[in-house]
């Protein structure tokens, strides 16, 4: 596995116009894998927008190292890094504590009975939104202590898909910390994301050691 980053240009007005929804996002992070083009495959990847003092930066996980010319291809040039995750994910320990930051798409499904599949609506309230993610922290391999997570930026989304009209998805950005209870999944759950949507910049989640 690999983890990539790099800065976005955003004094490049012509970059930032084709950077106008999710789906401009998606396509520049598959492109940046071209051999996977050339064999007609595509494999998983995990991909966020994070800003830090004033910059955005694109930040990836993939099973495959990305092409650094490609991926400089709405970015500052000489600003992409890649390195390899795997060496990270072995560090990691049950028990021990990790600040965490995680982009989610908060969603739920409406039951239509039992042979209907239920139409998606997306989670309003800050209360929603929090159950949405520490509601499933067992089941992806840890725990988030009381008062140690915080939504710190909310709101929608736009996206847009060839063929499909345009829509906005509910984005909830979380952070704060927690503690791994099973590495094994911990770890699948660092590589494999949380959600819906992951795709097109949701469930990646990062962590760093604190304690």
């Amino acid at each position: 596995m690999y983890l990539s980053r790099v800065k976005i240009d955003q004094q490049n007005r012509e970059k930032m116009r084709e950077l106008s929804h999710l789906g401009a996002f998606h396509n520049w992070v598959e492109s940046s894998f071209p051999e996977e083009f050339k064999r007609n495959t595509r494999s998983r990847k995990l991909w966020r927008v994070d800003s830090f003092q004033g910059n955005k930066y694109l930040l990836v996980v993939s099973e495959n190292k990305p092409d650094t010319e490609r991926l400089e291809k709405y970015g500052v040039p000489g600003s992409a890094e890649t390195k390899c995750y795997d060496h990270f994910l072995e560090t990691i320990e049950e028990g021990r504590f990790y600040q965490f930051r995680v982009t989610l798409n908060p969603v739920k499904s409406l039951s239509r009975g039992e042979e209907q599949r239920g139409r998606v609506v997306p989670h309003i309230t800050t209360e929603q939104m929090m159950n949405y993610f520490t509601s499933r922290a067992e089941s992806l391999g840890f725990e988030v202590l009381p008062g140690n997570c915080q939504i710190v930026e909310s709101g929608w989304k736009p996206f847009e898909k060839k063929g499909q009209k345009s829509l906005y998805l509910r984005s909830a950005t979380y952070e704060g910390e927690l503690r791994v209870i099973n590495k094994k999944v911990f770890c699948d759950t660092l590589v494999k994301g949380v959600g819906k949507k992951k795709a097109y910049g949701f469930g990646l989640l990062t962590v760093i050691p604190v304690r």
